[in-house]
């Protein structure tokens, strides 16, 4: 039995690399965070995110909560939703105070809200995240990879495993986040997950896929060349 193509979402604010990434069909979907948004200057959270998913309405768009009240966590997720049919809602797998967020996805996943969970990097995350989300609701499991490969581990295996508990519930994809190279997304593949994110500038790398290595070589030397030509260097 083939393996579907692992699905790529692209990761970024910037709304101009946003549109255009959508209008080239290169990518499935789309996610964000408030860092990210910061990051492009974004002022307003809700007119930015709106404004996005006026164009974009027939591919996942995740946004995230930035309460650490389990309340107005729920209330922001719940307004987030209503956005769109094309909503995820990245809900954080614990507080800053370390309290577990699972009572909050289980409660939205039982009223048919799409989560996604993010910030998982534990086996026992995932477990518990597993056993909140409701089998019928759709949902996205977001282990940051990249942030457990800096800590020297290799996140392949985790992710497999990860993949394998999550399997009992039908509706739910994992997807390897806080990708690093364009490599990672073979990694991805390799570890079963169903999405990888992808931020706009490594994405631009994945056109290097399958390019013969000597041409790239000759490539890299002429850069070399060129450069030093340009700058004028003299010995």
């Amino acid at each position: 039995m083939n393996t579907p193509p692992i699905k790529i979402f692209a990761d970024g604010a910037d709304r101009a690399g946003i549109l255009k990434l959508y209008e080239l069909g290169e990518v499935d979907g789309f996610t964000t965070n408030p860092t990210l948004m910061r990051k492009a200057g974004v002022s307003d959270y809700e007119a930015f995110a709106r404004d996005i998913l006026s164009v974009i309405r027939d591919l996942p768009v995740s946004l995230e909560v930035f309460s650490d009240d389990f309340a107005e966590m729920r209330r922001q997720a719940l307004k987030i939703a209503a956005w769109g049919d094309n909503v995820y809602v990245k809900i954080p797998v614990m507080t800053r105070s370390k309290d577990s967020c699972a009572g909050v996805i289980r409660d939205l996943s039982a009223e048919g809200v799409k989560v996604n969970v993010t910030a998982v990097l534990t086996i026992e995350q995932v477990c518990a995240v597993q056993q909140s989300l409701h089998p019928d609701t759709p949902a996205i499991v977001s282990m940051f990879a990249g942030r457990i490969a800096d800590t020297g581990v290799d996140p392949v295996p985790v992710l497999r495993r990860a993949k394998d508990i999550l399997t009992a519930r039908s509706q739910v994809e994992l997807l390897w986040a806080s990708c690093r190279e364009a490599l990672n997304i073979r990694h991805a593949e390799q570890a079963g997950c169903d999405i990888i994110t992808v931020t706009h500038d490594i994405l631009k790398k994945k056109a290097l896929f399958g390019k013969d290595l000597t041409e790239l070589s000759l490539e890299t030397v002429k850069m070399f060349h060129d450069d030093a030509a340009a700058a004028g260097y003299q010995l």
